[in-house]
């Protein structure tokens, strides 16, 4: 499947397909995988009716009323982002908090042809956010959202690349979107396009590998690296960038150095300091490489790593009464379940979560591992007492929650 033509059209997806298929791509989770995912763009046309997700409503709303903060908004224009105190203000009485948005400024620099960034849209507006903790769920990668709100005729920023993969989902109006292959593929974190400012401007300059004007529905999938920019058409365009910030086998690495690196701690040989006089002797380099060969060959990674992604994300929004109602009214044929998105994980006799850890009693052992399919429980099924003690400690949650 080339990038080169990449296009489907919105096809019926499957009865209890996940959000991949339904609403993104019309293509299963294993179609994806094989096919596409971190390979090649996709374009998908009319994949879903966003209107659920984000409008033009919503933005006034969170601009207007919801007292937002930077960087919860950047403003950029002319492919530069403005400084935030020429879009931020104090809010008032009760609300003096310098850097809060002041929707005139940002009506005015909206006026005059900036485009609103929207960030982190997974925080603060609850449908999008819902979507975000699916995509993540059904991936394995921590997905954010950006809206982006252009003017029309105006782009907000020059040809890029991202070190992230990305889903654009077109909300309102059209946007024209020219896409180049990578100069740099498969960029890490700390590797941005500004590393290959040259480069990423010499190849804008050729043939795009995909020149196309989103309309509303419309879907578009880039790997991390590949070249874009977008340029708002007629009307005022308004979509969605769902980042996807992938898991790599240097993260792994890492993770595998930095275990490594945490056992010759122990290690009183490697502890020991160098020679006077020492100016890099092979001796010691090679005894060096010798035991950090032998600490990877026998560290476990796997904690470092599944720490690590509970602290990439957050878990399901919990209501604070709606909790204290549920613990107060517990008994036996009360339905919970385990808390959405908590990256819950049974470790021996401990349950590790996005929320902290505890640690159980044999006898408990059986309920807690029951829990972890995520099905609605009888808190008598766990034990009531159990249960009230997951409730307070924010795993479990009542089932209509």
């Amino acid at each position: 499947m080339s990038a080169l033509g990449t296009e489907l059209p919105s096809s019926g997806a499957a009865a209890g397909a996940g959000v991949l298929e339904s609403r993104l791509t019309g293509l299963s989770r294993e179609a994806f995988a094989r096919d596409v995912w971190a390979r090649t763009a996709l374009l998908t046309r009319r994949a879903s009716d966003f209107s659920d997700l984000f409008s033009a409503e919503a933005v006034d709303e969170l601009i207007s009323r919801r007292g937002l903060r930077t960087p919860f908004l950047r403003v950029a224009k002319d492919g530069s982002t403005l400084p935030e105190h020429s879009f931020t203000s104090p809010a008032g009485v009760g609300a003096t908090i310098s850097d809060q948005l002041d929707d005139t400024a940002v009506w005015r620099a909206f006026a005059d042809g900036a485009t609103l960034v929207l960030q982190a849209l997974q925080r603060t507006w609850g449908p999008v956010a819902d979507l975000c903790a699916r995509l993540s769920a059904e991936l394995g990668h921590p997905v954010q959202a950006n809206g982006y709100v252009t003017p029309p005729q105006n782009r907000g920023f020059d040809d890029h690349y991202d070190v992230h993969d990305v889903f654009v989902l077109q909300i309102e109006g059209t946007k024209r979107w020219l896409i180049h292959e990578p100069v740099h593929p498969d960029p890490l974190r700390d590797q941005p396009w500004t590393d290959h400012r040259s480069a990423v401007a010499e190849a804008a300059k050729g043939k795009a590998r995909i020149d196309t004007v989103l309309e509303p529905g419309d879907a578009l999938y880039l790997p991390r690296g590949w070249l874009h920019a977008a340029q708002a058409q007629g009307d005022v365009s308004i979509h969605l960038t769902l980042g996807i910030h992938s898991w790599t086998r240097y993260t792994l690495a890492e993770h595998l150095a930095q275990s490594a690196l945490a056992m010759l701690r122990d290690d009183s040989r490697m502890r020991r300091t160098l020679p006077l006089g020492v100016d890099g002797p092979a001796a010691e380099i090679d005894f060096v490489r010798e035991r950090l060969i032998a600490a990877v060959t026998q560290a476990d990674s796997a904690p470092l790593f599944h720490r690590t992604r509970r602290g990439q994300g957050r878990p399901a929004p919990l209501g604070p009464l709606a909790q204290l109602k549920a613990v107060d009214g517990l008994d036996p044929e009360s339905p919970v379940r385990l808390r959405a998105a908590l990256e819950a994980r049974l470790e021996g006799s401990r349950l590790s979560t996005r929320v902290g850890w505890l640690d159980f009693p044999e006898a408990d052992l059986p309920s807690v591992s029951r829990l972890l399919d995520g099905e609605v429980r009888t808190a008598g099924d766990l034990g009531v007492e159990l249960a009230g003690r997951l409730l307070r400690a924010g795993v479990l949650v009542p089932a209509g929650q």
